[in-house]
């Protein structure tokens, strides 16, 4: 099938996740290998609530799914409730369920119980990772627009950050994470690797949901697969006649910048490692990593949303936990993986609504607790109705 033009952005109507694609979300799922949203039942959803906060948050979220509409949730372990179970960060019963699932859902995964030096020992992240590559999915894609309603709760001051509305598109198969490591000798390696077929798939995700410009992060000025990355964004900005600009950015500077004129940006490109500092970075923006959502997706299975936050073991058990990114992973999903816009809108509108209505979990500089975020979240949802 030929690639299905992707109009200008990906777009999730709502607190902090706004980016907006003109053309059908099926055409552009198809474009990006994803499988079309055809069932004759219920949608099956795979849950991962994994570790730390992970549980705490996959709960409410369940339940804000079901007061949406019909949905059939089976979960799984991962990470280190997987390793505890069954000594494994992703059993192959897991990833196989993922994969006859219509979209898949994670909490989070990781923690110090799980922490080691031990090369051989299974480590939580392994989990994640497997996720990825057994799911195929290259892509993850990080909207970043900080609410109306907390542009007070950034770090940064408002007049810095108001106007910002960037996506970070982040290569997640390839490069270190994935790249030949060990140990010899006394001294450990990692390999980072990049190809040019790999390089070229994302930088296609990146240009397609670019409105007027595509920043490529690298570090060409030292590492060799830093320059194949450079040379192959640019010849295949060269190639389109769709008016997007590039620029490079080395990807210290691209750190600076983030912070300093972040609302000039729109489409951060970027390799994995890379990726997934600046997206975190990023996630601060709308003034708490806690507010942001992610989805992945790749090439033909079902798609991976998940919030950015990570475990917070640090909160695990306290009740404090914003369950708000993970909300949004659930409107992204209803979305981009099972092609249900009204009930995503009416989702991000309840969130929006309970912004507006001053709810703050302790990261927003509140004392909401999480079932005092979800039940407003939940009471939005039903005055909709």
């Amino acid at each position: 099938m030929p690639p299905v033009p992707c109009g200008s952005r990906l777009q999730v109507r709502g607190a902090v996740f706004h980016h907006q694609l003109t053309a059908t979300v099926t055409g552009c799922l198809l474009a990006l290998g994803s499988r079309p949203p055809v069932r004759p039942t219920a949608p099956r959803i795979v849950t991962l609530p994994g570790d730390g906060i992970g549980p705490e948050i996959m709960g409410p979220a369940v339940r804000v799914l079901r007061a949406l509409g019909d949905f059939a949730t089976e979960e799984h372990p991962v990470g280190g409730a997987s390793i505890d179970a069954a000594g494994t960060a992703l059993t192959s019963e897991t990833l196989e369920a993922c994969r006859q699932a219509d979209a898949v859902l994670l909490g989070a995964v990781g923690g110090p119980m799980w922490d080691t030096t031990d090369p051989d020992a299974p480590r939580p992240e392994q989990g994640l990772l497997g996720l990825r590559k057994g799911l195929e999915l290259f892509a993850n894609l990080r909207p970043v627009r900080p609410s109306p309603a907390l542009l007070d709760a950034s770090p940064l001051k408002r007049e810095r950050i108001e106007g910002t509305d960037l996506l970070v598109v982040r290569e997640l198969t390839g490069g270190i994470y994935f790249g030949d490591r060990g140990r010899r000798n006394g001294s450990a390696y990692d390999t980072c690797a990049y190809s040019t077929a790999e390089i070229e798939r994302i930088a296609d995700v990146a240009f397609r949901f670019a409105r007027r410009r595509v920043t490529s992060v690298d570090k060409a000025n030292i590492l060799e697969t830093s320059r194949l990355w450079r040379e192959t964004v640019t010849r295949m900005a060269a190639e389109r006649e769709d008016g997007v600009e590039l620029e490079h950015l080395l990807v210290d500077n691209a750190a600076m910048q983030l912070v300093s004129r972040p609302a000039d940006f729109d489409v951060i490109l970027t390799e994995n490692l890379f990726g997934d500092i600046l997206s975190d970075e990023a996630a601060m923006l709308t003034g708490s990593i806690g507010m942001l959502p992610s989805a992945s997706v790749g090439a033909g299975g079902p798609g991976l949303f998940e919030p950015v936050h990570g475990s917070a073991p640090d909160i695990a058990g306290t009740g404090r936990a914003n369950p708000l990114a993970m909300f949004g992973s659930v409107a992204l999903m209803l979305r981009y993986g099972l092609d249900m816009g009204n009930r995503a809108a009416a989702l991000e509108s309840a969130i929006d609504r309970a912004l507006e209505n001053g709810l703050r979990t302790p990261d927003l500089g509140g004392e909401a607790t999480t079932e005092v975020a979800t039940e407003a979240v939940l009471a939005n949802l039903q005055e909709g109705e």
